[in-house]
């Protein structure tokens, strides 16, 4: 794609777009293009300087010469490069052209021919460190992880009666020895020596934290929105969970269930409906997805699951897999760990092979929830659904729907069964009896309209009041002789 003049001295440098002066040496241009093929490709305009001055290329014509040919001179391996002229006004007024060099992505590892790899970090082109640039080869697929043999690990690592139980699911007929040496490379053997996979030992080992201390999930609750640390620490639970995969999957899970809450109202055609704050597909999908996809070349960090009062957030170590980008991920699709998703496919965690995410956002659309957030940080990615608070909901509560009009037989049209005073005095009545009932609450056991609560506890003002936010405030009834 031609893009004009204006646009390439306007453009402001970042991920995917860099301007370079004609002079740059072919070593210097070598770092940007193999920082771009190994992120997001991108495009680098030859013939401008840094401040958008024009300078051209046509007086530098035997520098951009040896420039066209580091992509195959200067990358190992060569990088696929797309140049095309635009022509231009140089800074002394004369007709000239602009180098635009197309870079793009690659799905291979990409280094300079000094063996320096780099990626492409906003504007800039970092150096990957020996772990780094690992990672992004087992990010890319040029190898995996799961497949690298564990130093000092063996087949009594393995619990074998697990493996039969797999082997039993999934219709193997043989023992679980000859299944290990036969299959996936979970057991390889070199100079006499068996080796185990990390594969193996994550989804078969005794005790897998032994050899990957941070594979595992950990699930914070806090109170509020935000993580406060010190004397306003605000965390009310944080739970760790590991073992083999399948087990850490379901047991983080089932506690995540038990804390996202549900809420029971009055809809429609006076029927009592009950909604979680997410729906559960959203919040198991990301999940799983984490500990399917993450990168466990990473040994400084775990998954860690946050759950706020008005969102979830799941943090899984490593940058994006393979192809797959912000910008696809609803249509792209890359097993960073093939072996470890199969299996969550075999117990059925995993459920649509490459279509969780668009489900995700279809089924957050459907129940009129923001869209999922995912932003990629260095060598972190983060998911984030929210839940829909409505403006009125002064206790942190639930995203219902109004039912103000689904009352008792000879209600007033003011929402009370029998005026606003004795509404009143049974809502004080209820909240003096149980200071934590919520405002839905007081709506279904009073059989009248959230919004008619809420309007009825803004006039109590002197009777009632509620101290702290969100889910672990209460309620405090005022004495009478303290009213003023």
């Amino acid at each position: 794609m031609t893009l004009d003049i204006q646009t390439l001295t306007t453009t402001h440098e970042g991920q995917t777009f860099d301007r370079k002066s004609a002079r740059i040496d072919p070593k210097g241009l070598a770092v940007v293009l193999v920082a771009m093929a190994n992120a997001d490709g991108g495009r680098v305009a030859i013939g401008i300087e840094d401040d958008g001055t024009i300078t051209g290329v046509d007086r530098y014509i035997g520098n951009v010469n040896d420039l066209l040919r580091v992509p195959m001179d200067y990358c190992v391996p060569r990088i696929n490069v797309h140049p095309e002229y635009i022509n231009c006004i140089n800074n002394n007024g004369d007709a000239d052209h602009v180098l635009l060099l197309n870079v793009e992505q690659s799905n291979r590892l990409h280094a300079t021919s000094a063996d320096e790899a780099y990626i492409r970090v906003g504007d800039k082109s970092h150096k990957l460190g020996f772990e780094e640039r690992m990672q992004l080869m087992f990010a890319k697929g040029v190898c995996y992880f799961e497949d690298e043999p564990v130093a000092k690990a063996g087949i009594e690592d393995l619990d074998l009666k697990c493996v039969e139980e797999y082997c039993a699911r999934i219709g193997y007929g043989r023992d679980a020895l000859t299944y290990l040496r036969s299959n996936k490379n979970f057991i390889t053997e070199k100079d006499g020596r068996e080796y185990v996979s990390g594969a193996a030992i994550l989804l078969f080992g005794i005790a897998p934290q032994r050899w990957f201390p941070r594979a595992r999930v950990r699930v914070v609750c806090y109170d509020g929105t935000q993580e406060l640390t010190g004397a306003q620490m605000n965390v009310v639970k944080d739970e760790m969970f590991e073992g083999r995969i399948i087990d850490m999957t379901r047991d983080a899970l089932a506690f995540v269930k038990t804390q996202i809450r549900e809420h029971t109202f009055l809809g429609e055609g006076a029927v009592f409906r009950t909604v979680p704050d997410y729906p559960e597909f959203c919040w198991t999908e990301l999940i799983v997805n984490a500990i399917a996809h993450r990168d466990y070349s990473i040994f400084g960090t775990d998954i860690q699951v946050k759950i706020f009062s008005d969102r979830l957030t799941v943090e899984s170590p490593g940058i994006l897999p393979g192809m797959v980008r912000i910008g696809n991920l609803r249509t792209t699709h890359f097993s960073r760990n093939p072996k470890i998703a199969q299996m969550l496919h075999e117990y059925e965690y995993v459920r649509e092979f490459g279509e969780g995410i668009d489900r995700i956002y279809r089924e957050m659309a459907e129940v009129g929830q923001p869209a999922p957030e995912f932003k990629q940080y260095d060598f972190m990615l983060r998911a984030t659904i929210r839940k829909v608070v409505p403006q009125d909901d002064t206790q942190g509560t639930q995203r219902v729907k109004d039912t103000d009009n689904q009352m008792h037989q000879g209600g007033t049209q003011d929402g009370t069964q029998d005026g606003t005073q004795e509404l009143s005095d049974k809502i004080y009545g209820k909240i003096k009896d149980n200071p934590n009932i919520t405002m839905d609450e007081l709506a279904v056991s009073l059989n009248v309209g959230r919004r008619t609560i809420a309007r009825h506890l803004k006039q109590m003002s002197d009777r009632v009041h509620y101290v702290g936010s969100g889910y672990s405030g209460h309620w405090e009834v005022i004495p009478s002789e303290n009213k003023d």
